[in-house]
């Protein structure tokens, strides 16, 4: 069973300030990802800049493996503390991880950490180390599939106070919530702005505090091709299209030309399904043997305003798509559910679209921005054009 990891976070501005005082950077080196959330003190600016290097410092020297008491020395050094209440510059918390779900986590002055495993909470056990004169906490990761490490910045459990609630958010109601409401599958970016959407709502819509929830989870890699568009060379069509259904995978088809193609080389025929769930996106089709059958451009068109939401860390919708139409069911696949998507792109001329505003570089420009977002997602992107 092949294992990867997948991260995602969201981030609430304090009311009225225009950059958040918190800050997430990771990176992918060496089979590890390193993942860290950094809040600065204070907010606005001075807290954008004191997160943002200390969150750059620290990704950088982790994923050098270099070791943590020299990473967070550097960090005291570098940057000031404050002479008024003499607190440090910023809190940080480190995932430090490979494939397999084995590293470490660092904490300091951050909220802990939380485990979520089969959908249930836990505490992760952690040792604390002295590093000039401030407590950091290490916990040693032995991760198994479908965990989910959630760190957080303090906005988090100081949603609500003296609004909706009179002590804020604690951590045991935190943990509660995300009991009650993870679902199996969910992504970790979904489940970032779950947890990151409930806060805003304490907040009334305006954020007390900067409030950033990331998460990094283990998961099975899950491969899906999809065809748009037929080939240049009707020849070749065959070719083609053995070559898209031989690898393994989901199997998704995009296009009515596609559709006729892929059933005819399937011997069998396209099904068409009656049913609107959205009116503005095309209904979606059958063939036996493919995942997914949809409409071509204007699905297509759907699919990337929706990941364009998906990968903004302020937007809070829902990351989870359980609408039927064929974008939301592309989007679930592609976005939530697919580690490495596959493009099979095809550059023929479309004659359905004679004397319509649709030509083959509109179709190429919206496979290469999809494919751009699905990158930002962290997904294993390949194109192949024919």
């Amino acid at each position: 069973m092949a294992l990867c990891l997948e991260s995602g976070y969201t981030s609430l501005n304090k009311k009225n300030e225009e950059l958040c005082g918190d800050n997430v950077e990771s990176t992918v080196a060496g089979g590890y990802t390193t993942l860290v959330l950094a809040d600065g003190m204070g907010s606005g600016v001075k807290a954008n800049i004191l997160s943002t290097l200390t969150s750059k410092i620290l990704c950088t020297m982790v994923a050098e493996n270099i070791d943590i008491e020299e990473c967070v020395e550097t960090i005291v050094q570098s940057l000031p503390a404050c002479k008024v209440r003499g607190v440090a510059y910023s809190t940080f918390s480190v995932i430090h991880m490979n494939e397999e779900g084995k590293g470490y986590l660092f904490e300091f002055d951050n909220p802990q950490a939380i485990l979520v495993r089969d959908c249930k909470c836990r505490d992760f056990e952690r040792q604390g180390m002295d590093v000039l004169g401030k407590t950091v906490y290490k916990t040693s990761l032995d991760l198994r599939a479908g965990d989910i490490v959630v760190v957080m910045s303090d906005g988090v459990i100081h949603a609500g106070i003296g609004q909706t609630l009179n002590l804020g958010w604690q951590r045991p109601e935190v943990m509660e919530f995300l009991d009650n409401n993870v679902k199996p599958g969910m992504s970790a970016r979904a489940v970032a702005c779950l947890l990151a959407g409930v806060c805003n709502d304490l907040y009334l819509g305006q954020p007390g505090d900067d409030t950033t929830v990331a998460a990094v989870k283990v998961r099975e890699k899950l491969k899906a091709s999809l065809m748009i568009g037929p080939p240049v060379d009707k020849s070749k069509d065959d070719f083609y299209i053995s070559r898209f259904l031989s690898g393994e995978g989901k199997k998704v088809v995009c296009g009515g030309t596609s559709s006729q193609i892929v059933a005819r080389h399937l011997h069998t025929s396209v099904r068409a399904s009656f049913d609107f769930p959205d009116r503005d996106v095309p209904p979606i089709g059958f063939i036996d043997g493919i995942d997914l059958t949809t409409e071509g451009v204007l699905t297509m068109r759907r699919l990337l305003e929706l990941s364009e939401k998906y990968v903004d860390v302020h937007d809070l919708t829902p990351k989870t798509f359980t609408k039927k139409d064929g974008a939301s069911l592309l989007a679930q696949l592609l976005f939530e559910e697919a580690s490495d998507v596959h493009f099979y792109v095809g550059q023929s001329i479309n004659a359905a679209h004679q004397g319509l505003p649709i030509d083959i570089t509109m179709k190429l420009k919206l496979v290469e921005s999809l494919a751009a977002n699905l990158k930002k997602m962290g997904k294993n992107v390949e194109i192949d054009y024919d």
